[in-house]
């Protein structure tokens, strides 16, 4: 049994880590801005929820202090422009980094698991991307320090996801889609295999030797093209729709004018980040048999998870 702290707990991926570690028994501390968007984690046995923002020094180096590990799975998606990326990749994928690894090296603290994306390279397209790969750079920077195992998923399905949810949504309303970058290419992962492969790596000690200071892509069993993931979303949750894919020039508008939006649904970074194929050619670490996207969407997208969708645009909105 082991105290892990784990940052951006609350989140999509995160309440199935944490579910995943406290079912091996691991004590689990998970620090948000307001405890209230946590509620669904106090509930479970040996998870402390606290108000705490990780972005102060003293409070992060704190938090660590008491743990055994850290999991690390904030990020965002959407920020302000900027060189090499905006202001809130750079507070999110860099400087919390930066802290982190400080704050693991004063209290010595080895064990660091990080969650980067497929594609992140210090000169990809996109200001996502590229602020990634500068946070993984950190902890390849740190390696003295401390062992850490980054992993870097495609785009992530499960229920209450902000993905195959959104597609299903707005087929559910509009009599028709104009899909951005219809030919991009996704290789979806369900979210209970990514909660396996990080608690795997926590908990058996032979994965963690064997993993420290490696970095894996994450895959499921198939690709796609995002038209043929819009297109599945709408003919499970039973409202198919006409698709018209947008070339390059309109696809860069219509994110501009999502922009404008109070609930970002698509940027113009975003745009760019899917001219790099998120798809990976080996099977999912650890020996872990990856869940099918076809087998397991109906399940949710179907109606069986009804208000998981409503949920998903709560968080969007930020309620």
């Amino acid at each position: 049994m082991a105290k892990i702290l784990v940052t951006g707990g609350s989140g999509f991926l995160g309440r199935h880590v944490v579910n995943r570690l406290v079912a091996d028994g691991h004590s689990v501390v998970v620090p948000t801005r307001r405890r209230e968007r946590a509620k669904h984690l106090i509930v479970l046995p040996a998870v402390d929820v606290l108000e705490a923002d990780i972005h102060d020094e003293a409070t992060l180096g704190r938090l660590v202090a008491r743990c055994d590990a850290v999991v690390n799975l904030v990020g965002v998606l959407h920020s302000r422009s900027g060189a090499p990326y905006g202001p809130a990749f750079e507070r999110a994928h860099v400087e919390l980094l930066r802290k982190l690894v400080e704050a693991c090296t004063r209290a010595s603290v080895r064990r660091v698991i990080h969650v980067s994306a497929i594609g992140a390279t210090a000169d990809a397209p996109s200001e996502y991307l590229r602020s990634k790969a500068a946070g993984e750079e950190i902890l390849l920077a740190a390696r003295d320090k401390i062992d850490a195992t980054v992993f870097r998923p495609s785009v992530i399905f499960g229920p209450d996801d902000r993905f195959m949810n959104v597609f299903a949504f707005l087929q559910r309303w509009s009599p028709m889609l104009f899909v951005a970058s219809p030919d991009a290419r996704f290789q979806p992962v369900f979210v209970g295999d990514v909660a396996e492969c990080i608690a795997r790596a926590i908990a058996d000690p032979l994965i963690a030797r064997d993993s420290a200071h490696r970095n894996y892509d994450l895959g499921g069993p198939k690709q796609y093209t995002l038209r043929e993931l819009v297109a599945l979303a709408g003919r499970v949750s039973g409202h198919r729709r006409p698709i018209f894919g947008l070339g390059e020039s309109l696809s860069m508008l219509q994110a501009w004018s999502l922009e404008l939006l109070p609930v970002k649904l698509m940027s113009r970074d975003n745009i760019r980040s899917m001219k790099v194929p998120s798809v990976c050619d080996g099977p999912l670490p650890f020996g872990i048999k990856p869940v099918s996207l076809e087998a397991f969407a109906p399940t949710y997208l179907a109606g069986a998870f009804s208000r998981a969708r409503y949920q998903t645009f709560r968080n969007q909105a930020g309620r």
